[in-house]
């Protein structure tokens, strides 16, 4: 049987964090592992260019470092080694290419904002969940610790 692995998208909100720990307690009790995925946006347009890879770079750091802690603090709560990756363009055109690109993937987790708008990988996502190749999980980003790990 092949390892199950749940891709999340780590950002720095609350429902992020939902989803990841949500993750990796389902990683921890399928055997599986986690991969996050930190996406770095595109950066509006800048005259100069050497402004424009300063902004870009400094953005793939922050990312880089968000993905990193993110990932230390599953290992810590959960001894699992996640996989990371940093990649940048439009969110949902990233996403689809990384499951493309890793069929493996058995589910892909996202946190959901509190309030009438998921955010905009969520609703993305959800309408067109039967198109994806894997299941789509939704984590509510306002759901309390103990209910994740209660349900997870």
């Amino acid at each position: 049987m092949s390892q199950r692995i749940y891709l999340v998208i780590m950002d720095e909100t609350d429902e992020a964090r939902a989803a990841l720990r949500f993750a990796a307690r389902r990683a921890v009790r399928t055997s599986g592992t986690v991969h996050i995925l930190a996406l770095v946006p595109r950066q509006e347009f800048v005259a100069f260019g050497g402004v424009q890879a300063t902004i870009e770079e400094e953005a793939r750091d922050r990312a880089e470092v968000l993905a990193m802690t993110a990932a230390g603090s599953v290992a810590t709560e959960s001894g699992l080694t996640p996989v990371i990756a940093v990649r940048q363009g439009d969110g949902p055109q990233v996403v689809r290419g990384y499951l493309a690109d890793h069929p493996e993937v058995s589910a892909l987790v996202l946190g959901a904002a509190g309030g009438s708008n998921p955010g905009p990988l969520v609703t993305h996502f959800a309408g067109i969940a039967g198109q994806l190749p894997c299941p789509l999980m939704v984590v509510p980003g306002t759901m309390a610790e103990d209910d994740i790990d209660r349900l997870s």
